[in-house]
């Protein structure tokens, strides 16, 4: 291979990268590389060419096998319901949630899809693992109002992304800062997560879309999280803009609707009350595109 002084650093870089065998790979060795491997510049992220390909490997494996153990407490929701419930719009959902008179029917609302670039991938559904962010000049009479803290020390809060989950995360409200960015949507992608929702802020939306992740936010930024934003809690209860989103409930990514959070507890039940509504449905579009008044094909089919 030409070295780095032939060639120049930049085109040295994309030569290793190229060269390099697996997506799975380039991956492992982007997650050992640290902030620096990254470029605005390009979709393309850089190398950094003295990380070795063995201990990247091991970094990734390792980190696997610490997560398999958190992951499987969030099984309890078996997969041919997840499987049944992709069916399904997150209107759909919302709408037996309205029945089941769940608050808000569980639609978070205001967030807007950042990735991936393609919107119109399928519904996603997989249980929920939060993390709580708190603001570093927060007033301390607000401290007895929040959970106690949980990260485990000498680790960074998202070493301990649980895979298999749609980590739902929580800025402190009026932050103009972001809490996640392409370092942390990376490792999320590696560890092996189904999607990210943000009630907060997020940057680097190019490297957000890269990991091709469904990452949903509030809003975005340009700052990090480091200066104002602290991790305090994991798998805790949130209330975001009304709703509750609990560790283990259900996140229903729906590209084109929207995300709807069914707790636990409902499951079953919004999984007999589907295939109703929508036939009820189905019924009454079919009428209203004979002439049918609105309100007669209701009463004809919604009772």
């Amino acid at each position: 291979m030409a070295s780095p002084r032939l060639l120049g650093r930049s085109a040295y870089r994309e030569l290793v990268w190229a060269a390099l065998p697996t997506a799975t790979l380039r991956a492992s060795l982007l997650c050992a590389a640290g902030p620096r491997a990254y470029t605005t510049h390009s979709t393309q992220p850089r190398l950094t060419l003295s990380n070795n390909r063995a201990a990247a490997l091991s970094v990734t494996k390792t980190g696997r096998a610490h997560h398999r153990a958190m992951s499987s407490s969030f099984s309890t929701i078996p997969a041919q319901a997840i499987s049944e419930l992709e069916k399904y719009t997150a209107c759909d959902v919302s709408d037996a949630l309205l029945k089941l008179k769940v608050p808000g029917a569980g639609f978070i609302a205001d967030l807007t899809q950042y990735s991936p670039r393609n919107k119109q991938e399928r519904v996603v559904v997989a249980p929920v693992s939060t993390v709580l962010f708190t603001a570093k000049d927060e007033d301390p009479t607000t401290a007895s109002t929040r959970p106690a803290p949980n990260f485990p020390k000498d680790t960074h809060w998202v070493d301990n992304a649980v895979p298999g989950t749609f980590a739902v995360m929580q800025q402190a409200a009026g932050q103009t800062n972001a809490i996640c960015g392409g370092i942390m949507a990376l490792r999320m992608q590696v560890l092996g997560l189904k999607g990210i929702i943000v009630a907060g802020r997020v940057r680097d939306l190019i490297e957000l879309q890269s990991t091709e992740l469904p990452i949903w936010a509030l809003g975005t930024s340009t700052v990090g999280s480091g200066g104002s934003s602290t991790p305090w809690a994991r798998e805790v209860p949130l209330t975001i803009n009304g709703v509750r989103v609990a560790p283990g409930d259900l996140a229903v990514h729906d590209p084109v609707n929207g995300v709807v959070v069914i707790p636990q507890d409902k499951v079953t039940q919004v999984l007999e009350l589907l295939p109703k509504l929508t036939s009820a449905d189905d019924k009454a579009k079919a009428d209203v595109a004979l002439g049918v008044s609105v309100k007669e094909a209701f009463q004809r089919h919604r009772g």
